[in-house]
């Protein structure tokens, strides 16, 4: 037995330069990007010809005019428009993208089919331009184990903020036996640490998130759209359960998000101290003031509605979820634009896995559509969703020291926000994974 050990840790001893020896071309990498047109900071005023100098996984310089780096890899964007990576707050990597298929497998897949699909949904949204997302709820064990493969380099997608699985009461929106036969109900009971009933056991679902690796807490104030269980939108969880997830989040230094559609919901949510609402489709102007009084973000997430209520009209829904996604999808664009005049602060966020993986900036369209500024709605997925995730001093803008995540497309998006829908070229961590609309190769390809 000892010897088997030893002969263990040889191995993993052995293998550890050849981990160093795939990881250092990265580190040692100097490339230098043109760009014609430069948005460093989003909302902020654009450079012209300018160049970004990236030493390894870090922007080392950003210098006016189109330097040249003796030894340097040069990318030549003088003809587009280079920025931040976009950064998708709200995202569920997990799942088949036609709602259809996913109701026909949703008995014959495994664990393992699914940790494919999410490793192919993680390429897709990198692909897309989207360099870092939060994942709020799945699968918490295949989405944990994704994030780290990716982090230790074994494959390319984008950073990943994960909540593990989303905190529930019984029955509400997040509980996995809603709406299933007995059978599989008991199946589903047996692997369940997210769903509580009442303040003491819902601190409990909070440490157990945390306990499996979760980033940040995520819980179901209110009803969901998916979750196949009538009874609305409104207000779920009780008072003094959120106040028990917000502060056993905080005593681990977590930020909470808040799943909320009914107001009541989301002004509980709120006055509980939660850090973003998720959704947030009814409102009043009690959730107004709440919103600057608490300084929490809102992350309107506008596809996630929209594709719901196109998947129930072809069948794809039961009657309790079709119900629940027409009247979300009847309100969610009048509270998008009625928070902006309201001045509440938005990061981006899109639900996608409600909607398609890779569509994700279909969202700016609906932002800006609904009376955000394009410049705004970039900064939301960049400088605010940045701030939102406590990132802001390695993600978010291209200044030294930062993160080399970086995007660019070919037009003007300030100009028109759908460039952002065919993005040209993108570098994670000073790795180019796409360039002239292409995919790339790297080493951890």
């Amino acid at each position: 037995m000892q010897f088997r050990l030893l002969a263990a840790a040889a191995a993993l001893a052995s293998a550890t330069p050849a981990l160093a020896q795939t990881a250092s071309p990265a580190a040692e990498r100097v490339t230098v990007i043109h760009a014609g047109t430069l948005i460093a900071e989003p909302g902020r005023p654009q450079l012209r010809n300018a160049s970004v100098i990236v030493r390894g996984r870090k922007i080392a310089e950003v210098r006016p005019g189109f330097a040249d780096v003796p030894g340097a890899q040069v990318i030549d964007l003088r003809t587009a428009t280079v920025m931040p990576g976009l950064i998708d707050m709200h995202v569920h990597l997990g799942g088949l993208d036609d709602r259809v298929e996913e109701r026909m497998q949703e008995n014959l897949r495994d664990a393992e089919d699914e940790a494919y699909t999410a490793l192919l949904n993680a390429r897709k949204t990198l692909m897309a331009g989207f360099t870092t997302v939060r994942d709020l709820g799945g699968d918490a064990r295949t989405i944990l184990s994704l994030r780290d493969a990716i982090n230790a380099n074994q494959f390319a997608g984008p950073t990943i903020v994960s909540a593990a699985g989303m905190v529930s009461i019984s029955g509400g929106h997040g509980d996995p036996r809603n709406g299933a036969n007995r059978d599989i109900a008991g199946i589903a009971q047996t692997r369940m640490g997210n769903v509580c009933n009442g303040a003491e056991d819902c601190r409990r679902a909070t440490r157990e998130q945390i306990g499996a690796g979760a980033e940040v807490i995520k819980f179901a104030a209110t009803g969901g759209v998916l979750s196949n269980v009538p009874g609305g939108l409104a207000q779920q969880m009780m008072d003094d359960e959120m106040r028990a997830v917000v502060s056993t989040a905080k005593t681990f230094g977590r930020k909470v998000a808040a799943h909320a559609h009914g107001v009541d919901g989301i002004n509980a949510a709120l006055r509980a101290g939660v850090d973003s609402i998720e959704h947030g489709t009814f409102t009043n102007a009690e959730t107004f003031r709440l919103y600057r009084q608490t300084g929490a973000y809102y992350v309107p997430t506008l596809l996630a509605p929209a594709a719901a209520y196109a998947d129930g009209l072809r069948g794809a829904l039961t009657p309790a979820q079709f119900e629940k996604a027409r009247a979300a999808a009847g309100n969610a664009e009048k509270s998008f634009g009625n928070a902006i005049r309201a001045g509440v602060k938005i990061a981006f966020g899109t639900d996608t896995g409600v909607s398609p993986h890779g569509r994700n900036a279909e969202e700016f369209t609906l932002m800006v559509k609904n009376g955000m500024a394009p410049a705004d709605a970039i900064r939301a997925a960049t400088v605010s969703a940045a701030d939102l995730l406590d990132k802001s001093a390695s993600i978010g803008t291209i200044a030294p020291g930062k993160d080399a995540d970086i995007i660019a497309v070919g037009g003007d998006p300030l100009a028109n926000i759908s460039e952002l829908e065919s993005v040209d070229f993108v570098m994670k961590h000073g790795r180019v994974h796409k360039t002239g609309g292409q995919r790339q190769l790297t080493e951890v390809d």
